[in-house]
């Protein structure tokens, strides 16, 4: 049976991860992704909740899964 030959390529993965920095960077490319102000604000609210609520439920959800 061959083997195959030894990658020295790294492999690349994904963070599993997100730190702030992270996110107010991908928070700021959604937000300059859109034109209106009034959809700039909501989404800027609706992401603002989603952080919050999900930084608040960290500690349950890593030990739910």
């Amino acid at each position: 049976m061959k083997r195959k030959p030894y990658s020295r390529r790294k492999r690349t993965t994904t963070k599993s991860v997100l730190r702030l920095p992270d996110l107010e960077h991908a928070k700021a490319a959604v937000l300059h992704s859109l034109t209106s102000l009034d959809a700039q604000r909501g989404y800027r609210h609706a992401i603002d909740e989603f952080v919050d609520w999900y930084c608040s439920n960290l500690a349950w959800l890593s030990t739910e899964l």
